[in-house]
């Protein structure tokens, strides 16, 4: 029997309407990662962070918390029907990023001292780079067999070797980037590859011909100089600058449509969850005052896709319970939005 057999047979004796529980795939659907179009990779990965931990359990939050999201979703109704799947969480990568995460409680302790451990540092670097690695080569075979791959985190950093892996397959392609923080420190208290650093990495990538940074209201002086620096590549659209004018009176339409002027045809969404008001994320790592509402972040990626432009991928990072693992809102919160996600990519696809 041939891939859509299965899948057809599998939707036949599927009914969407009940309990996600019955199943233990991610919104509780019954697809395989074979059998699926989108493929969803958790990465458990929280070196670097140094204020709120819990990102590491971000994988498992979200994907408990997606058995009660109910599927008909007006954006793309039968959406789910091409399938979606999500990887099993990799234990090893999480042990990994518990080891290395104390290690860089320790190397930060003693940076703020103004002491460099360069031994220390020189490890978490390399932890860094293997993840790259890791994530690079697990998303290129996905898309070696023409699927559609999200990465879920996991700190920010983790969707670095993703984006490097799509740049062997486009030749030209731009971020939305959603988020509280522009992510343009360059290796940030000396560690290369910190979540505060994703962005100035990913502009290391030639084929990333724009980054549209949207809802940004923490930045510090060599972020916005690197900004001014490359104003025909980097697209900063701070949190204020964009309510300010609605408060004079234009449409959000009208400014988001401002926005996605900035990107190509093929576009690839990088969403922290702290792009959001911080209400619906409280326990993310480094939450700031501002921000938007999930509604208003979805009309603009849906306006993204009814541009005529294509989702090629896209990560939803830094979603965390806290220090209470059991915390069940950030994953409900992080379910919610990772669902948008895989829509709205599988129909910019049509």
């Amino acid at each position: 029997m041939d891939n859509k057999k299965i899948i057809e047979k599998k939707i036949s004796n599927f009914n969407p309407n009940e309990s996600g529980e019955l199943h233990e795939g991610i919104f509780g659907l019954p697809f395989s990662v074979n059998e699926s179009k989108l493929i969803l990779v958790p990465v458990p990965w929280e070196a670097t962070t140094t204020y709120g931990d819990g990102a590491s359990y971000g994988p498992k939050s979200i994907l408990e918390a997606s058995q009660q999201i109910d599927l008909y979703d007006s954006i793309y109704p039968d959406g789910w029907k091409e399938g979606i799947a999500m990887q099993d969480i990799p234990m090893n990568i999480f042990k990994k990023s518990e080891e290395i995460g104390e290690k860089t409680n320790e190397y930060v302790r003693k940076y703020n001292e103004r002491q460099i451990d360069k031994t220390l540092q020189n490890e978490i670097n390399k932890a860094g780079e293997e993840l790259n690695k890791y994530v690079k080569q697990v998303t290129s075979d996905f898309l070696n067999k023409d699927k559609i791959v999200g990465v879920i985190g996991g700190e920010h950093s983790v969707p670095l070797g993703y984006i490097e892996a799509l740049s062997e397959k486009y030749e030209d392609f731009g971020i939305l980037h959603i988020d509280a923080h522009s992510d343009l420190r360059e290796a940030y208290q000396g560690l290369t590859y910190s979540h505060a650093s994703i962005f100035y990495n990913v502009l290391k990538i030639k084929n990333v011909s724009s980054l549209v940074q949207f809802g940004v209201r923490d930045f510090c002086e060599d972020e916005f100089n690197l900004i001014q620096k490359n104003e025909k590549r980097i697209f900063l659209f701070t949190d204020y600058e964009i309510k300010k004018k609605i408060f004079r009176g234009t449409t959000i339409k009208k400014e988001f449509n401002e926005i996605i002027k900035k990107l190509p045809q093929n576009v690839y969404v990088s969403f922290d969850i702290d792009g959001l008001i911080p209400y619906l994320s409280p326990n993310t790592g480094t939450p700031v005052v501002g921000g938007f509402t999930i509604e208003e972040v979805v009309f603009l990626i849906e306006e993204v896709v009814n541009s005529g432009r294509k989702i090629i991928g896209f990560d939803l990072c830094e979603v965390s319970p806290g220090e209470n693992i059991n915390n069940k809102w950030d994953g409900n919160v992080g379910a919610r939005v990772l669902y948008k996600l895989c829509q709205l990519t599988l129909k910019s696809q049509k």
